[in-house]
């Protein structure tokens, strides 16, 4: 059994209408679920399953669709949780300056860098999570970390361009 928590406002979602999203996620890694209103959650299963359920709920949690989260069942696929705090050490202006350069106006950073490195990013609370194919996420990981440490936007967006057309070759 593995015992997890995820946010009360992200429950409703993890268990979808009639509970329907709850069960495809149980399906797909060969799982049972328990979860309740404050979002405790318990997962059953083998281990290999437990782990796999563990990465979607968290996914899920992290403010991933569901839909979305379930590629992490696939071979090749990560997930990478960065706490934003860790980067602006303490200080609640630095945070909010962060978040706000990574999502960008309107969303734009956000947008750019998941069409430049394939990869899916979700900024929620005090993370900014990444799901994509391996090799693609560790590059997408690198370029939060390079934004987080205040790099401008248009190096970050170089860095990933050169950084994906090495994995095409």
């Amino acid at each position: 059994m593995h015992e997890l928590k995820i946010p009360k406002g992200r429950v409703g979602c993890l268990i979808g209408k009639n509970g329907e999203t709850k069960k495809v996620i149980e399906r797909s890694t060969k799982t049972k679920i328990k979860v309740t209103t404050e979002g405790d959650l318990e997962i059953f299963g083998d281990g290999f399953g437990e782990y796999l359920c563990e990465k979607v709920v968290k996914a899920v949690g992290r403010g991933f669709n569901p839909d979305l989260a379930l590629n992490l069942v696939r071979d090749g696929y990560g997930l990478e949780i960065i706490d934003i705090g860790k980067f602006s050490g303490g200080n609640k202006k630095k945070f909010m300056r962060i978040k706000a350069r990574l999502i960008g106006k309107r969303g734009k950073a956000r947008m750019v860098i998941e069409r430049l490195t394939e990869c899916h990013v979700s900024v929620y609370g005090k993370t900014v999570s990444i799901i994509g194919e391996l090799d693609k996420l560790h590059i997408a990981f690198r370029g939060m970390e390079k934004l987080m440490h205040g790099s401008p936007h248009g190096n970050v967006y170089v860095y990933l361009e050169r950084e994906m057309a090495k994995l095409r070759y």
